[in-house]
């Protein structure tokens, strides 16, 4: 979807069509979670401090997210989705992988059946959609980004190796800021630079992504479209207004917190194992405390009581600006618990 929270604030309120908009807190500490295109041309951009999104558009209206209207959409445009495949694999609210290849329905062309889809959204919700038809995540991934908004681009098998060798490091999906930085340093700037390091070379530098970067500037990607994503971690984090030096404030705090964290929990029919406190002090310094226990987490109680402990084996000499709470290491409730076997003699 392009630029989804905030096209839903422009579309549920007419007055701030064709205005620069910021879904986030326009507090001090705030951050902007979606900002319109309106607001990016000003170099506006998500996870940017509202202060900094302030300061390059001046006229920029904030909204406060309102995420169960999005999960309302979100919803819709993916029983449109379902229509077409059973091979849907959300990444988030505004974005998903489909799978084509034996549609349900339409012309027998991916591109026939994104460009029909994106139809099908705009009809439903009055919102636009691009889309990136390739033969691998990657290249469908990357190509969704190419005609942004409203658009729609395709790599072929044919042109995948043009398209790719002519590709900027940093427009390389799963190649972040600080690895792109890294790249540049030793002159690799496009897709053509990556590809003339080898394998063990990349994994010397990376690690275990090095192979992911050997394979993708070849075009080489075989992960498969997964209809159901395993969750891996659950949490909530809030930044303060003002840094908080007393336990008092931070204890307080952290209950609300805790509060949500078990509450999503709840919601997602999970059970925790681990769970990691993280902490920003007042100067950008962050860190995590972790905890496993032997069983899982059984109340909200008990997870604000491990949190506790934590939080008191820090050492907060500083101001602390962010606190955050998340599980991990979870079994879900509708799995089956373990069976214990015999043998007949």
């Amino acid at each position: 979807m392009d630029a989804f929270y905030a096209s839903v604030e422009q579309l549920d309120n007419p007055e701030l069509k064709g205005k620069p908009v910021a879904v986030g807190g326009s507090s001090e500490r705030g951050v902007v979670a979606a900002a319109s295109y309106e607001a990016r041309k000003f170099g506006v951009r998500s996870a940017m401090a509202s202060t900094t999104a302030k300061r390059k558009c001046p006229q920029l209206i904030f909204v406060k997210g309102r995420f169960s209207r999005y999960r309302e959409i979100s919803h819709q445009i993916r029983e449109i989705f379902f229509e077409y495949t059973d091979l849907v694999e959300p990444l988030s609210l505004d974005e998903a992988y489909l799978d084509v290849t034996y549609a349900k329905k339409g012309k027998p062309s991916a591109t026939l059946i994104a460009q029909e889809i994106r139809n099908r959204i705009f009809e439903a919700t009055k919102l636009t959609a691009s889309a990136g038809v390739s033969y691998n995540k990657f290249l469908a991934k990357v190509a969704s980004d190419v005609n942004k908004p409203n658009g729609i681009f395709v790599v072929t098998p044919d042109k995948a190796r043009d398209f790719i060798e002519s590709l900027e490091i940093k427009k390389f999906h799963g190649i972040g800021k600080v690895t792109a930085a890294k790249l540049n340093n030793i002159g690799v700037w496009f897709g053509r630079d990556l590809k003339k390091l080898d394998r063990f070379e990349l994994v010397r530098l990376f690690g275990k992504a090095g192979n992911y970067y050997y394979n993708i500037c070849r075009g080489e990607d075989y992960r498969p479209v997964q209809p159901t994503r395993e969750r891996k971690s659950l949490g909530a984090e809030q930044t303060f207004s003002k840094d908080l030096y007393l336990e008092h404030e931070l204890e307080e705090e952290l209950l609300n917190i805790a509060d949500e964290v078990w509450k999503r929990a709840q919601r997602a029919m999970i059970k925790a194992k681990t769970f990691t406190l993280k902490f920003k002090y007042a100067d950008f310094e962050q860190h995590t405390r972790s905890k496993t226990i032997n069983g899982y987490l059984l109340s909200k109680e008990e997870l604000l009581a491990e949190s506790r402990k934590l939080m008191k084996s820090g050492n907060f000499n500083k101001g602390i600006r962010l606190l955050g709470l998340t599980l991990s290491n979870f079994q879900h409730e509708e799995q089956k618990q373990p069976v214990q076997l015999t043998i007949e003699f």
